[in-house]
């Protein structure tokens, strides 16, 4: 039977020779990762009604990221808790205020091709840019995992996405995926996306992680880059002990069940509209439009890369009067690679207000929520209404270049015009 690299990495997690589309298994789960949110404050409870302990701890990796830093006592609770937990069951791999749970899988090395990894975050597929199979999995879920080390899963069908070149100036991962929400929707269910072409070739790490991570907007099982040299060179600069049989993780082309083209080369900016990440279109016809704010954050929006893309924007440029431009760097290592290479002075010098590490503002909490009336352009992955602070507010999403162009501008504005 003809395999997708992902039925491939199920199978073998399944410990069968190969899985069928649409057929039910249980696999062994290679990692667990659990944030502050919905991870200890959730499972801990039932671990106690059922006296049970983690069946491994080396597996599992606990990041708080939600609620850091603590803005109030229940903030602070939740925090205090997740770290009695760590202690509690000998989580040595617990990253506590560190970065984005995302984020910091990838830059500590704990992701490898090939693995089958859950996450209690809907941004879980972001560990499929490694080349592992990674999903987002609910408390209950995890709390089976946490005692058992399996979980069940239907098992998805594949989708190719083919970038068939390079993408232009101006133009980065993030107009990939708005452009596929544009043309597929959000209820592409059991799918797993897999980016392939000269376009996925020739990205960086950071920018096959948006490629991962903004599946879950599809609406899609996962994402999944197949393995290369730029893989294992991002791998072993994380400290990974690289394995040159990873190469070879692809898929059968037969299993391939749909290919999608993306003309990347003629690929413009867009931005998505209000209330809706599907609500994209070319950047210009949203042009004009007035902001209050300007944000750049989240494990989509806030990787070094980002950072360097807004700093190409705002070098010698100020914020616009009666608009604020808000960064919240996506880890404390991006932090100081930023700081190293210049990048926050240039933030900085053009009026950004920096924020500490975490998911903040766009998971609704923390510094940077919206009152009613104000709209914002942010380099997140969603503008759900009310998802970063009032529901009478309106939330564009853009580029890190789109939203640092349109900061300058005090409205939507296309960054190749800053370029």
């Amino acid at each position: 039977m003809s395999q997708s690299l992902a039925q491939k990495i199920i199978s073998r997690a399944a410990g069968r020779p190969e899985v069928a589309v649409g057929e039910i298994v249980v696999a062994r789960v290679d990692l667990a990762m659990m944030h502050d949110s919905g991870g200890p404050r959730r499972v801990w409870p039932r671990l106690k009604e059922l006296g049970a302990r983690i069946w491994d701890p080396e597996r599992v990796v606990l990041v708080s990221d939600h609620f850091v830093p603590a803005v109030d006592a229940e903030s602070a609770e939740i925090l205090a808790l997740t770290r009695r937990f760590a202690a509690e069951f000998g989580i040595r791999r617990f990253h506590d205020m560190q970065g984005i749970c995302h984020v910091v899988l990838q830059e500590y090395g704990h992701l490898r091709p090939g693995m089958f990894a859950v996450g209690g975050d809907s941004h879980s597929p972001s560990g499929g840019a490694v080349g592992a199979f990674m999903i987002g999995i609910g408390a209950t879920d995890m709390l089976a995992v946490l005692i058992t080390g399996e979980t069940w899963l239907r098992v998805p069908e594949t989708w190719q996405v083919l970038l068939d070149a390079p993408l232009p100036q101006g133009v980065c991962a993030k107009d990939v995926m708005l452009k596929l929400l544009a043309d597929l929707g959000m209820a592409n269910e059991y799918v797993v996306f897999e980016y392939q072409g000269p376009g996925v070739a020739a990205m960086p790490m950071e920018e096959r992680f948006v490629l991962c991570n903004m599946s879950a907007e599809l609406g899609g099982k996962t994402g999944i880059v197949p393995p290369d040299e730029t893989t294992l060179a991002a791998l072993a600069a994380n400290g990974v002990e690289v394995d040159a049989a990873w190469l070879s993780l692809r898929s059968d082309p037969e299993a391939v069940s749909r290919q999608i083209v993306v003309q990347a080369g003629a690929l413009a900016p867009l931005v998505a509209k209000p209330h809706s990440p599907a609500q994209a279109e070319p950047v210009e016809r949203c042009a004009g439009e007035r902001i209050d704010q300007a944000y750049i954050g989240a494990c989509t929006g806030a990787k070094l890369s980002d950072l360097r893309m807004a700093a190409a924007v705002l070098r010698g440029r100020r914020v616009a009067p009666g608009t604020r431009l808000l960064v919240a760097p996506a880890s404390q290592r991006t932090w100081q690679a930023a700081a190293a290479d210049g990048t926050l002075r240039i933030l900085s010098e053009a009026g950004a207000i920096l924020l500490p590490s975490g998911c903040g503002a766009c998971a609704g909490l923390g510094a940077g929520l919206l009152a009613a009336g104000e709209t914002c352009i942010a380099s997140t992955a969603r503008n759900f209404k009310g998802r970063m602070g009032s529901p009478e507010a309106s939330v564009f999403l853009g580029s890190p270049y789109t939203v640092a162009a349109s900061a300058i501008a005090g409205r939507i504005a296309d960054p190749r015009e800053f370029l």
